[in-house]
């Protein structure tokens, strides 16, 4: 999170993750978190690409991940989401509307800058950060902030387990957020860093429900959702192929071992 100059510029800070203790006994259960959404936006925006089984985004099509941005404006404060693709609740408060669009294209709000803009998940939809934090800060009043939450999509192990394998690199932008904010001329800047754990292997209760939670996201639908377009498009793989990938990776996520 950052802040755009109003007085002197405040040093940065940051706060590192804790280790999270294995547990040996590896209990297999684990909880399932799930969500549904509606939308009701302009009938264009519901011309999806449908493709190997899956629906992605019409607008912009041949872009890449969607988006998703969330500027914020006061003191009577009115909420704009903004993405790709149009899968937004209908019931809302009436200070919120959402927009379908592309958040890399040029901005059109520095004559009615915002108070705060949040974004999330944003690590393999964007093409150039640097330029979408110089558009948001120009986007935000003096003295506003600016929020990005993310992913460091280069996985660890507390145990080593990790050591000796390969391809271990998924995505690499998160951690070159701090400077990306500072070369868009943000001060007051704050890192905070989270462990999310992969899988049941935690013997803390709480890092336990994070990382079933991470794999049960991850075995209903990332793996396959992630890789389908890419090889499929990048690669020439047919959808059967990755589905057996996929269909690997989930049991390989479930071992105990990385070997």
């Amino acid at each position: 999170m950052a802040e755009t100059p109003s007085q002197e510029p405040v040093t940065a800070t940051e706060n590192g993750p804790v280790n999270v203790e294995v547990d040996a006994s590896n209990d297999s259960s684990y909880g399932d978190d799930l969500s549904s959404y509606s939308a009701s936006l302009i009938s264009s925006v519901f011309d999806y690409r449908h493709e190997s089984g899956r629906r992605y985004h019409g607008f912009r099509n041949g872009g890449r991940s969607t988006s998703r941005l969330g500027p914020v404006s006061g003191p009577l404060i009115s909420v704009i989401g903004c993405d790709l693709s149009p899968i937004q609740p209908t019931l809302v408060p009436p200070n919120v509307k959402f927009l379908v669009d592309d958040i890399e294209s040029e901005w059109a709000y520095e004559s009615n800058p915002f108070d705060l803009i949040h974004a999330r998940s944003l690590m393999v939809s964007i093409r150039d950060h640097g330029k979408l934090l110089k558009g948001c800060y120009r986007s935000v009043k003096p003295g506003g902030w600016v929020e990005f939450q993310d992913w460091d999509g280069y996985p660890t192990s507390e145990d080593g387990s990790f050591n000796g394998t390969r391809d271990r690199t998924v995505l690499q932008g998160s951690p070159k957020l701090e400077q990306w904010f500072k070369d868009a001329g943000f001060v007051n800047i704050h890192v905070e860093k989270f462990v999310i754990p992969y899988g049941v292997g935690p013997k803390d209760k709480h890092f336990k429900k994070l990382g079933a939670w991470n794999q049960a996201q991850a075995e209903a639908n990332g793996y396959e959702g992630v890789a389908l377009a890419a090889l499929t498009r990048r690669k020439n793989w047919t959808k059967d192929e990755v589905i057996v990938l996929a269909s690997q990776a989930r049991a390989d996520s479930q071992s105990v071992t990385f070997a």
